[in-house]
Formats: C-alpha cells, structure tokens, sequence
C-alpha cells in the first residue's frame, strides 16, 4: 500500500505517516542507510537526507516542511519553540499545547484548515514522534524534527544520568545554592561533560550547546525541571 502512495503526484499526511513507517523500518524517526536506499529506489532519484520525504506532501497539508522553514533556523529557536509551547513547564508537550503549536505555526504560513484538519495533523504528529505512545511529545521525541546534523540533542543521549545522579551534579554545580543554574554554572558543567565524554561531546562546541540550553531558561535561570530535559534520563 505504501509503495502505491509513492505513485501519486501529491498524498495526503495518512499516506505520508503510512510511508513513513513503511521505511522507517527500526522506528528511529530518521530515514538512514538502507531505509533511506530503499525509498530513493521506490522514488526513482536521489534524496541524500532523511526528513526529505516532507517534500512529498502537497503544501497545504505539509506542516513538517512548514515547521523546518518557519521554526528551525537554529537549535536555540526550536529550544524557544518548546518553552513557549510546554506552557506548564511539565516537560512534555501533550495534546492541547501540540494543537496550538500547529494552529499557530499554519496561521504564521497563512495556511486555511478547520477542526478537524487540525485534529488530524495533531494526531498524525503524536503517531510520528510519541515513541512510546503516552500520548504526549518529549523534548527528545519533538526534536526529531530537527534535521540530524543540527540536532545537538542527540549528542546528549549518550550523557544522560539517572535520576540520583543528575540531583547530584545540579547540587555540585548550583554553586549559590539559590535553585537555578546561570550561564557561567552551566559552563562549568558542560566543561567537565565535554572532558568526561569526549566521544560524545565536543569541547569546541560548549558556546553552542550552551545557547541552546538556555534557550530552556527563565530569564537568564535555568531550573532543575530544565535542565533535567537535557540530562536526565530518568530514574534508572
């Protein structure tokens, strides 16, 4: 079935998530080595990267493609996006925050919908990115829509700590003990990171990282809750 959307000039975004998990075979959210051959020969030319298979949808219904060319000019402007959009700071996106996001990303691209379009792409999006279907997006989850070579968020999975540890190291660097980490404790942090995963993280990329963590910030403070996001995997 998957293979007779490719044959259609445009698909609707059902189709799309139906190719989409045609191919992405291990569900990684990326279209890669022999997933991505496998589509470059379904579409008979050449698509160097994963994500571009965006580019099929018809316009009107390509909100991915839209969220990528009006949301994505850099990993702090979509660490911006999730601030702005998880509006009771509970670390996730869930169903209601996901549809004003889409609402407002279509009106910005001057794109007419209803309802019930907006009720679709929201449930297409949570069947795309809800890696484990609790029905609401993670940071993890919702960045995959950040092309691979800018997503600085998959640099950090290889660091994420439990949770005990991850207390412990905000403790050791909240150096005031006032409850947020500033921007010269999260520079101390991530120097002793790069050092300590050195496969993972590159020191020369600090002011980087840096940036786009604090995008996650309140004015400057970045809570425990913040920046559990990006380095904490849980309580395992």
């Amino acid at each position: 079935m998957a293979e007779s959307h490719l044959q259609a000039s445009l698909i609707t975004a059902s189709q799309f998530f139906e190719i989409w998990l045609h191919f992405d075979v291990d569900g990684s959210g990326y279209l890669e080595g022999k997933e991505l051959q496998n589509l470059i020969q379904e579409l008979q030319q050449a698509r160097k990267k994963a994500g571009l298979l965006a580019h099929v949808l018809p316009t009107e219904e390509n909100f991915l493609l839209l969220f990528r060319c009006q949301q994505l000019k850099s990993c702090e402007e979509f660490m911006q996006t999730w601030r702005k959009y998880d509006t009771d700071h509970s670390g996730f996106i869930e169903t209601e925050e996901l549809k004003n996001f889409l609402k407002d990303l279509l009106e910005k691209a001057n794109k007419t919908f209803d309802d019930t379009k907006l009720a679709e792409y929201t449930d297409l999006m949570l069947k795309m990115f809800d890696s484990n279907n609790d029905g609401k997006l993670e940071l993890t989850e919702m960045a995959r829509l950040l092309p691979v070579q800018e997503n600085f968020l998959l640099k950090f999975q290889g660091v994420k700590m439990c949770g005990k540890e991850f207390n412990k190291a905000f403790e050791l660097y909240d150096q005031d003990g006032n409850g947020y980490i500033d921007e010269n404790e999260l520079d101390a942090l991530l120097k002793d990171l790069c050092e300590k995963n050195k496969q993972d993280l590159d020191v020369n990329n600090i002011s980087t990282y840096k940036k786009s963590i604090m995008a996650l910030s309140d004015g400057g403070k970045l809570y425990r809750t913040d920046l559990a996001l990006i380095l904490c995997a849980g309580d395992n």
